[in-house]
């Protein structure tokens, strides 16, 4: 399918200024950062540092959260599983791919985007790696996101990776979206997901402005963006009717403060990000089986 059929191409704007973003916080290189993004910090600039003052935090605030949330998280999957393989979906500019490579020198770790994108992550990372791997090109809504799970090594665990992504779709697609990860991973011993996602700001005062504020990111990239859950249990149910056997909602208020998956509350503290970690062991397959 070309990015030119994908009902959810518009969005890819958005990957351009959090790539900017995180460069300068210095977590990433020049090569993920374009004019584009550079142009779009500038514009936002006034209004994150406004929601930092009197909102608590901002999409900045919130992206150097969920970053490090799924960075600590993967470590830990490592370290876990020296095996592990690595899938990180609408991988846009992000820096993870090319950091944990550099790491982990033999860790299986792709990633995917639309075809647009995919070929400006690819001519970044080749900048930084010549012999990185190609960034895979897909939509996660057809029949091609089947295929990519086939590129890898069904004897070892699988971890799935998105940041930035989920709140662009409606419950529907999510739920297509869980589905087809939590489906894919039956073929593998173990499946985990990983993934930010924006909670309903209903513990802010300022709730209204958020709210306000996500009707101009939907119009923006002509999205169905918007906020699904209230309650850490009701993703936790959505996530196990999409098939996962297990899944933690991990809450910066609480993370940041303990650093463990034990912190987790039924309540929602009021922080503007969650986290998710979703995992399945099927172990469906004989163990030399592969696609």
């Amino acid at each position: 399918m070309s990015e030119g059929l994908s009902q959810h191409r518009h969005i890819s704007f958005t990957a351009h200024y959090t790539g900017y973003i995180w460069y300068q916080m210095g977590i990433s290189n020049a090569v993920f950062a374009t004019t584009k993004g550079k142009f779009l910090a500038k514009l936002v600039h006034p209004l994150e540092s406004w929601a930092e003052r009197y909102v608590g935090g901002s999409m900045r605030s919130t992206l150097k959260q969920r970053h490090r949330m799924i960075d600590e998280h993967l470590y830990q999957l490592i370290a876990q599983h020296p095996q592990l393989q690595v899938l990180e979906i609408a991988c846009g500019l992000s820096p993870r791919g090319w950091s944990f490579r550099r790491k982990f020198p033999n860790l299986v770790y792709r990633e995917l985007d639309l075809p647009e994108m995919a070929h400006v992550k690819t001519q970044a990372l080749q900048q930084l790696e010549s012999n990185s791997p190609q960034v895979l090109s897909a939509d996660i809504f057809s029949d091609e996101f089947s295929q990519v799970f086939q590129k890898f090594d069904t004897r070892f665990p699988l971890v799935v990776i998105s940041e930035g992504l989920i709140n662009y779709f409606d419950k529907t697609s999510l739920a297509q979206l869980f589905q087809a990860i939590s489906n894919n991973g039956k073929y593998f011993p173990e499946i985990h997901y990983l993934s930010d996602i924006y909670p309903e700001p209903v513990k802010n005062k300022l709730a209204h402005i958020i709210w306000s504020s996500s009707k101009l990111l939907k119009m923006m990239s002509r999205s169905a963006f918007s906020f699904h859950f209230t309650q850490p249990n009701e993703l936790q149910i959505f996530l196990q009717d999409a098939g996962f056997q297990t899944s933690s909602v991990i809450q910066p208020k609480l993370y940041f403060q303990v650093q463990t998956d034990e912190t987790t509350s039924e309540e929602h503290l009021g922080d503007l990000v969650w986290m998710l970690h979703a995992t399945s062991k099927p172990r469906t397959l004989h163990p030399d089986l592969k696609h």
